[in-house]
């Protein structure tokens, strides 16, 4: 049987003391909860726009500008291409480029008193993505790139980003900054690479902010053709030369039955073609002179008893590669 409900409609066991004293309790766990709750005092960053090193903001940049209690002030923005600024409410834009993180937190916090917004603002300004600093990488590297400067880089830095240098590097580096020469300042600059890597020359690993192009040169080649162990295409040395005994050595050596005449091929400024026949019998023998050549020189050695190679077909035969080279330069015969 369903008991009966006293009168007044309250429930049993429920008396008038026992609700107070919960009541009291209830309250007493708020205002605790409240009192550990720690006052906010500065703007809430998201901690998507992590800040990254301080640095002059600059064109294109992407910032975070935080206005403590005006979520409708707080916003990322990207800098002009201007250098300028625009803040919600704000009639006029602020320039921005050049200026520090905190610089441009004093230029917003006044500009929002001036106009009366807010009576003593609170911001904080934070660079979300550099993109005014940009580090070009390209030539005879393994991976050219193009990556912001966040902070001070340096040269090897840059050259370990782009993965190093390829195979058919020059003895050079060339780092370049447009702009730089108004300034006074070099415009562009020469690192030798055996100075830079092998002596560990601090002078020469520069330090980079940003603006610069990092341009590494192939190396000049000769290429040594016909009756030899290994025909190929071999860089110059660092003495910016080469000869025809350096030359054969870089091949590995001649072949058996090798003419006594070689010729060099080397094209002119206005496109011709300059044939020297030289007498590399005598050179390897130490009975002549060695002779100098030049970058992009060809040294064409053919078998004694072969058919002296022309131009023409030459050069068809240095676009096939080694390999097939060799064996079209040991079976035709070109009149």
């Amino acid at each position: 049987m369903r008991r009966k409900r006293p009168e007044g409609g309250e429930r049993p066991g429920w008396r008038p003391g026992v609700r107070v004293r919960v009541a009291v309790l209830l309250i007493a766990c708020a205002a605790a909860g409240l009192a550990q709750e720690p006052p906010r005092t500065a703007p809430m960053i998201d901690a998507s726009t992590a800040n990254l090193p301080a640095q002059r903001i600059g064109a294109n940049d992407l910032i975070a500008i935080s206005v403590y209690g005006s979520p409708e002030l707080t916003r990322t923005v990207r800098v002009g291409s201007d250098g300028s600024v625009r803040v919600p409410m704000l009639t006029e834009p602020l320039h921005a480029e050049g200026l520090m993180p905190a610089e441009l937190e004093k230029t917003v916090a006044e500009s929002l008193k001036s106009a009366q917004l807010l009576v003593d603002p609170m911001v904080t300004v934070t660079v979300v993505e550099y993109q005014s600093r940009p580090i070009s990488v390209m030539g005879a590297v393994r991976k050219p790139l193009t990556f912001q400067a966040t902070g001070t880089v340096t040269l090897l830095e840059a050259l370990a980003k782009a993965e190093g240098l390829s195979p058919d590097a020059g003895h050079e580096v060339l780092v370049s900054k447009p702009g730089a020469a108004g300034s006074g300042a070099p415009l562009a600059r020469r690192i030798p690479v055996k100075a830079l890597l092998a002596d560990s020359d601090p002078e020469l690993n520069l330090k980079l902010s940003g603006g610069e192009e990092i341009r590494v040169p192939i190396a000049d080649k000769v290429f040594v053709v016909g009756n030899v162990k290994k025909p190929g295409a071999f860089a110059i040395g660092e003495d910016a030369g080469s000869s025809i005994l350096k030359a054969v050595a870089m091949a590995e050596g001649l072949m058996p039955y090798t003419s006594r005449e070689a010729v060099i091929y080397r094209r002119e400024i206005a496109g011709n073609v300059h044939e020297q026949t030289v007498d590399i019998g005598k050179i390897m023998a130490r009975k002549a002179p060695d002779v100098a050549l030049l970058p992009n020189d060809v040294l064409y050695i053919p078998e004694a008893k072969g058919t002296r190679m022309g131009w023409a077909t030459l050069e068809k035969v240095l676009l096939f590669g080694s390999g097939a080279a060799t064996a079209l330069i040991y079976g035709a015969a070109v009149h």
